[in-house]
């Protein structure tokens, strides 16, 4: 059984070790995160160039070496190489650094869930490393189910959060608030661009003083 957290790695040194395509989507995904990304490998495809080239990483073309680890935050080694993961893994774990090895959940001292992301909400799904390709084709249920219009409703509701806050309603009150407009469908409502619809549930929820927050996706 593993404990799932979101690390704030923004700014900070992740190190990648591995140059394949594997490698490239766990690069991309911690550079959405913002993480300051060297990539140590001595040969790297294409993709892991083009973020070379345009200095987007550091990269080290050449073969991983003891030492290289010191100072990250975490690493992802993504080699077809057991015996280089190994070493990764004791390196890492003999640093007190994070480490993840790809599919070896053994070497690992946490894993990666499949991820869904829209705008500042970010929905995982993990099977503490027993069956990655279930959790993928999850996901894929998931990327269907909650579309680009929960980035809008994150920010809404965020939004109205902060504002309730400001006028003194309880924890409770806030969380019934938002309750009841996720329940009465604001998501679909964002969806279908419909802001009569969003007006008169802001209404019958928070009351006609309260303001529509701006919603980019409702144009009438």
């Amino acid at each position: 059984m593993s404990y799932l957290v979101n690390l704030v790695i923004e700014g900070r040194p992740a190190t990648v070790v591995g140059g394949g395509t594997i490698a490239a989507r766990k690069i991309h995904d911690l550079l959405e995160a913002r993480a300051d990304v060297t990539v140590i490998s001595p040969v790297i495809c294409p993709e892991i160039q083009a973020l070379a080239a345009t200095a987007r990483i550091h990269l080290r073309q050449r073969p991983y070496a003891a030492g290289d680890l010191r100072g990250a935050s975490l690493v992802i080694a993504a080699t077809d190489d057991e015996d280089l993961n190994a070493a990764i893994s004791r390196e890492a774990q003999s640093l007190r650094v994070p480490v993840n090895v790809v599919d070896r959940p053994a070497l690992c001292t946490f894993t990666l869930p499949a991820v869904v992301r829209r705008g500042d909400l970010t929905i995982a799904v993990s099977t503490a490393g027993q069956c990655p390709a279930l959790a993928s084709v999850m996901r894929e249920e998931l990327t269907e189910r909650y579309g680009d219009e929960y980035a809008d409703v994150v920010r809404v509701l965020g939004d109205v959060r902060r504002r309730l806050m400001a006028e003194g309603w309880s924890g409770s009150r806030i969380r019934e608030s938002v309750d009841g407009l996720y329940r009465g469908g604001i998501a679909e409502l964002i969806r279908k661009n419909d802001r009569l619809g969003l007006t008169a549930l802001f209404q019958a929820v928070l009351g006609t003083g309260f303001p529509l927050p701006p919603v980019t996706r409702v144009t009438r």
